[in-house]
């Protein structure tokens, strides 16, 4: 055989070993918004030894939630091929989030797959899923725009997720624009992803939205904006501090292009809220000043999380719970150096770094189960968080808030140990280096222990002992003189609702599962069962905890409320309780050392 020939062979035989097609279509109808209806159909190439292909929707995304999006499906069917007038498939539903779609008298099925058409066993998915949700946790769908967390839209083949992927938005609206932290397709309003997972980790923005976009570090930075109260020059200037600070903390950007997606106006989520991408974020908040430290959090996560990530959250499963005891880093650490970007940029003084530093203090102390809940615990009961009951302070801490207290303590700690020569900051760019830059992923809490220690040269098994893995009270003192600090408490009377709340899913409306007897809510007559509607003319705080931080006691709220079936307006003053409330202070004559110290940590240096 001459060489050309069996050239020729081998590549033939390679081209039959692999599947008939590897790209997964999807097409994304969004024909009448006003309905709420994403029209999805999924191309899927049948491999020659199919018989069936399974299907399924992911049952959680963007939060640690089990929300079952299935729920949301409509009119399932399937068809032989892309051609709309192609004989049906028979497709059944196998449990909540899973279809078979079978392959039984498409040609070639029956063992003579091999020589198929390609074109002729190729099967055709069709649905409708309703969505108008606001939030960078959702997907909507309405005349005004679209915003699409595929995850929570597009069906996956669990066996195929590895294969690349094409969206194609049809139908939009005219004079809507699309955008996507995705490489465009061949036609308009299309683009690609080498898989399932990188396709559901960027999302996507439809309507008339504004966009701006600047250079930084290497890197450039897209800016897609909806809706108002917002000025470019604010934003941009906001934007270019963090990420000059964050990229420079972090020696270089893990990528060439990063995209700020933007939701400006009413939202429920108190100071906004953001959901993290690797190469994007999606940030809902008031204003343009009010989105600065949802920012700073959110792009730190291109980091921490995203690639420095724990093993327990590889690889992605989307049909159940994830466990691990690591949110206490991922996410609270990277809450301390949401608040480090603001104060070392300058977008912040050091007078309101200390501030939030000792309101997070004072949220952890005001919540009872910091005596009997570690913030490992608090990590893998992050899958509760949808129960209005488990968020009772005595009931559950947040890995938010005392992960935040324990990134700075943790820093103080290795500054002190290490005469200020090294900080967290060397132990963030390390697991860059040997996890985020390897490939490879971390042990949860044992691993940020064994590179700490690595770092500072020192042995720190009592620190996560007693206050990652336990629940001993945190000797604040002890780690705030090292950078001659000190932490001063008084009693001072804080806000209290009145009543409780409670909700089946995180779908479900809230409802008042207990009104505390005596208090002006009851007064008011609030009754429990009562269905929350909205407070003070806005819609319901998504985290009423963090929206009555912001209030005093006495203040006026009035409620709505669903009862029988009719509305309710009721109006009552907030009570009051009796909290420690605490602040942290320089002290007038600190020693050198703790003068070192204090310098390092605000300015983000060592010696």
């Amino acid at each position: 055989m001459k060489s050309a020939q069996r050239l020729a062979l081998a590549l033939a035989l390679l081209f039959l070993a692999r599947p008939a097609a590897a790209t997964i279509g999807y097409h994304i109808s969004l024909k009448n918004p006003e309905q709420h209806l994403f029209h999805v159909s999924v191309e899927i190439p049948a491999q020659p030894a199919d018989r069936e292909i399974i299907i399924a929707l992911p049952a959680w995304n963007a939060l640690y939630q089990v929300r079952d999006f299935s729920y949301r499906v409509r009119d399932v069917r399937a068809r032989n091929s892309s051609d709309t007038a192609a004989a049906s498939l028979p497709v059944r539903m196998l449990d909540k989030q899973t279809w078979k779609i079978s392959l039984a008298g498409i040609d070639g099925s029956a063992g003579n797959g091999a020589n198929a058409d390609a074109h002729s066993r190729a099967a055709t998915l069709d649905y409708s899923i309703e969505w108008d949700d606001p939030g960078p946790f959702n997907s909507q769908l309405n005349a005004h725009h679209a915003f699409v967390n595929f995850a929570e839209v597009l069906m996956y083949v669990p066996s195929r997720r590895a294969e690349d992927a094409r969206v194609q938005f049809d139908d939009v609206p005219e004079g809507w624009r699309v955008a996507a932290e995705l490489p465009a397709g061949a036609t308009p309003n299309s683009f690609l992803a080498a898989n399932y997972g990188t396709l559901v980790d960027a999302p996507a923005e439809l309507g008339k939205f504004a966009e701006f976009g600047f250079d930084e570090t290497g890197a450039h930075f897209r800016v897609v904006v909806d809706g108002k109260d917002w000025r470019r020059e604010s934003l941009e200037s906001i934007l270019r501090d963090i990420t000059k600070y964050e990229v420079h903390l972090m020696g270089g950007a893990p990528f060439t292009q990063y995209t700020f997606f933007f939701h400006f106006g009413p939202y429920p989520e108190v100071g906004g809220g953001g959901m993290e991408h690797s190469n994007c974020t999606a940030i809902s908040a008031s204003s343009g000043e009010a989105a600065a430290s949802v920012a700073a959090h959110e792009f730190f996560h291109a980091w921490n999380v995203k690639r420095i990530r724990p093993q327990t959250l590889e690889p992605v499963d989307y049909t159940k719970e994830m466990y691990t005891r690591a949110l206490w880093f991922a996410e609270g650490v990277t809450s301390t150096y949401g608040d480090y970007t603001l104060e070392r940029s300058g977008l912040w003084t050091k007078e309101q770094f200390y501030a939030d530093l000792a309101a997070e203090i004072s949220e952890l102390d005001s919540r009872p189960a910091h005596r009997w809940q570690s913030v490992e615990e608090s990590s893998l009961n992050a899958w509760l968080e949808g129960y209005d009951e488990y968020r009772r302070p005595e009931r559950s801490i947040s890995y938010y808030n005392k992960g935040q207290i324990l990134g700075d303590l943790l820093d103080l700690a290795i500054r002190d140990a290490t005469d200020n020569r090294k900080s967290l900051d060397d132990v963030l760019r390390r697991m860059n280096d040997v996890y985020a830059k390897q490939g490879r992923f971390y042990d949860d809490s044992q691993g940020v222990e064994a590179v700490t220690e690595e770092v500072a040269g020192v042995k720190f098994d009592d620190f996560f002992r007693r206050y990652v893995g336990g629940t001993d009270e945190i000797p604040y003192d002890k780690f705030f003189n090292a950078a001659g600090m000190e932490l001063k408490v008084e009693r001072r009377a804080a806000p209290e609702l009145g009543f409780w709340t409670s909700r089946r899913s995180s779908d479900a409306p809230t409802v008042i599962a207990q009104v505390v007897p005596g208090s002006s809510a009851e007064a008011a007559g609030l009754k429990a069962g009562d269905a929350l509607l909205t407070l003070n003319g806005q819609p319901l705080p998504r985290y009423l905890p963090a929206w009555l931080r912001q209030h005093e006691p006495g203040e006026i709220v009035a409620l709505r409320v669903e009862r029988d079936s009719k509305d309710l307006d009721l109006k009552f003053a907030l009570g009051s309780v009796d909290l420690n409330k605490f602040s942290l202070m320089e002290m007038p004559a600190p020693t050198e050392k703790q003068k070192r110290i204090r310098e390092g940590w605000l300015k983000g240096k060592t010696d």
